[in-house]
């Protein structure tokens, strides 16, 4: 995965690191460990499967279905995106991606 270090990308002080099409742009503080990449990389394999676009649609819609859901809470919102759901989870298994299952963002685990 090719990591893009900046100041600017992700916006705002509470995120270090983004994945956009399979590149991570990542703030210069932030500690881009094989956990790290492991979850980027696992967003990666969302978004080939939904063909890119609709990745982004979803995962924005779904963000502002959960501030409405959570009262307003954007981080709470931010962690029970299924796509984030997934990612988090799987973060320290660095092998999960050779056993992931095809939409498993959205399979019962």
């Amino acid at each position: 995965m090719k990591v893009v270090r900046n100041n600017i990308i992700p916006f705002g002080k509470g995120y270090g690191a983004i994945n956009l099409f399979g590149i991570l742009f990542a703030k210069h503080n932030m500690a881009v460990t094989p956990e790290v990449i492991n979850h980027e990389m696992i967003h990666s394999r969302q978004m080939r499967e939904l063909l890119f676009l609709p990745f982004y649609i979803i995962y924005v819609v779904e963000w502002l279905i959960n501030i409405v859901r959570y009262g307003g809470n954007t981080r709470r919102a931010y962690y029970n995106i299924a796509f984030e759901r997934e990612a988090y989870r799987h973060s320290n298994d660095l092998d999960y991606l050779s056993h992931r299952r095809h939409f498993a963002q959205w399979r019962k685990q």
